[in-house]
């Protein structure tokens, strides 16, 4: 069985299916988010820009169609016959009868040709060295800038006098064209003024967005641009197209052929984009209210078609090995989940009784074994005692024999009393001291010894004799080659769920590779032990090896073992056992 932290951390069977469905949905909303883009919001934005494009054709269309009717009303002046013989005479300088003669009837060509409806601005008639001669309404400004643009655009061929030109003159444009024969004749130059606000409302009737209308030179021909915006205006060659500025406007341009003049309608993105956007959002909001209704949807279907099988799995998490008998209280209606709780119920029974019989015959069998070693224990420990008991008795130390046997006795009563119960850390140290008084009857003021326990680890549970084992060891082995006093300190502590015990000693430490010899031979004894192989160790074999089996029969892997030569000078060694408060005997 995992541990329950690994268990926490894995998805749950409903939040897996809960996943699968939200992937699966979410794919069918993303092609739906990709199907409105491709078959809706593209084909409108591309259809918005078109409509964008066409706005500023048409105002391109209606300038041309304006100039032409410029142009067509040129032709009717230039149809008479009468203009001709009229100019022929030249600019009168002098104010008199023939002059008013000739203006009164130029004006009257002029105004047959314009008719009732006036779409210009003025119209003025100059002879062929550009002096004024006459002007329909006398708007136009000073001759004297005519005769210098004509002397300049024949110089630098700007205009090669043949056909009609568009030029802006102060803040108007005029449509100027020369009066010629057929044969080519120049008699004179007609100067017909545009009229400024009939071309402000053609470029203010396409809605949102603004008209800029620049001549083939890049110049406003109404208004003023800032020129900023002039520069980056003229910094493209068009023909006719869309595009976006560094402002993020969408730019429709279209030029005229006949004119030369390119119209720019530009208009905000927010403008262009605003129904686009609106359908964008339209179907973002559709498809997010989808997405958390289809989320609360499964959420709820999934946890409901669940829901047994979670009940299922939070019994089996809750079985451990004192709990197999939990039943079911309220069984689903789903008929394969009654025959599998069913089917689970009937293999816990089953579990259940193999188990029981399982600790049944290992808890026989630890204490077989830990009979056997405790059993090696109680008749080397006598044979000590009673050596050191026959030696004071041969020195005729009466008292000391009475001594002696009391706590001999004490000793042989704490052995035998229920071989098979395990005792508290408090019993082992009652009883190791009854040993260290035996020993100390031999060595008087050469051995000291002292023992410091925390009342919190008194109860802590161990087998019999585990403790005198290794204090033997010391009295035995450690203090050969030592000088008395020979010291032996017993520690045991309780802290963090642990308790610990330590036997100190200021002898000789362990020979060199004798600690190595001693976990081989501990290492063995385990191997040896989870074969079935009981060999009985020899008495002058028995301490360390056979106290740490009988701790790991009784503690398994919750217990740690260690011993050590002292460094940095000290002299002795120091053997540890470590071990978990948690009471999970065999």
């Amino acid at each position: 069985m995992k541990p329950f932290f690994l268990r926490r951390s894995q998805l749950s069977l409903q939040n897996k299916v809960f996943l699968t469905f939200v992937a699966l949905l979410l794919f069918i909303l993303g092609c739906f988010i990709v199907y409105v883009n491709l078959v809706v919001i593209k084909p409108l934005k591309e259809k918005t820009v078109e409509a964008k494009l066409a706005a500023a054709t048409k105002v391109s269309q209606q300038l041309d169609d304006y100039v032409d009717s410029q142009n067509q009303l040129s032709q009717r002046i230039l149809s008479s016959k009468d203009l001709f013989s009229i100019l022929e005479r030249g600019y009168q300088t002098d104010v008199n009868l023939e002059r008013l003669n000739q203006s009164r009837r130029l004006k009257d060509l002029m105004f047959q040709a314009i008719g009732p409806r006036m779409s210009i601005k003025d119209m003025v008639i100059y002879d062929k060295a550009g002096r004024k001669i006459v002007s329909y309404i006398e708007l136009q400004g000073d001759a004297a800038s005519f005769e210098s643009y004509l002397k300049k655009s024949l110089i630098d061929g700007s205009w090669s006098g043949s056909g009609y030109i568009l030029e802006r003159q102060g803040e108007a444009v005029s449509f100027i064209r020369s009066i010629n024969n057929q044969n080519g004749t120049v008699f004179g130059y007609l100067s017909i003024l545009l009229d400024n606000a009939f071309l402000q409302r053609i470029s203010q009737g396409v809605g949102s967005g603004q008209v800029y209308i620049l001549d083939r030179n890049g110049e406003p021909v109404v208004g003023s641009i800032p020129d900023e915006e002039l520069a980056e205006l003229t910094a493209r060659n068009p023909v006719d197209g869309v595009y976006v500025d560094d402002h993020g406007n969408y730019v429709a341009y279209a030029r005229s052929e006949s004119t030369g003049w390119t119209t720019y309608l530009v208009t905000p993105k927010q403008d262009v984009l605003g129904p686009v956007n609106s359908v964008k959002y339209l179907s973002i909001l559709l498809i997010t209210s989808l997405m958390l209704l289809s989320f609360v949807y499964i959420y709820f279907s999934t946890r409901n078609l669940l829901l047994p099988i979670r009940k299922l799995r939070s019994q089996i998490w809750r079985i451990s090995y004192s709990n197999m008998n939990l039943k079911w209280d309220n069984p689903t209606q789903n008929n394969d989940l009654i025959l599998l709780n069913e089917a689970f119920q009937d293999l816990m029974e089953r579990l259940q009784e193999s188990i029981e019989r399982e600790k049944i015959a290992l808890h026989e069998e630890v204490k077989a074994r830990n009979s056997a070693l405790q059993a090696q224990i109680a008749p080397h420990f006598i044979h000590n005692v009673l050596y050191l008991i026959s030696i004071a008795a041969q020195e005729g130390k009466t008292d000391v024999v009475t001594d002696m046997c009391k706590h001999l006795s004490d000793s042989l009563r704490y052995i035998v009393s229920s071989p098979y119960v395990h005792v508290t850390l408090a019993d082992e140290l009652e009883h190791t001291r009854h040993y260290l008084s035996l020993v100390q009857q031999k060595y008087e003021d050469d051995l000291v010894w002292e023992i410091h326990a925390d009342e919190s680890a008194r109860n802590v549970q161990l087998p019999r004799l585990v403790l005198q084992p290794f204090v033997e060891n010391c009295i035995e082995h450690a203090f050969t080659h030592s000088d008395p006093p020979w010291r032996i300190k017993i520690t045991v502590k309780q802290f963090n769920g642990l308790w610990a015990v330590e036997i100190k000693d200021n002898g000789d430490g362990f020979p060199p590779g004798k600690i190595n010899e001693i976990m081989d031979n501990l290492r063995k004894s385990e191997a040896a032990a989870g074969e079935g192989d009981e060999r009985p160790a020899s008495i002058g074999n028995m301490g360390i090896v056979n106290s740490v089996g009988r701790l790991k029969l009784m503690y398994q892997n919750r217990l740690f073992f260690n011993l050590f030569n002292h460094a940095d000078g000290e002299k002795g060694a120091t053997v540890q056992i470590i071990g978990s408060l948690t009471k999970d005997f065999y």
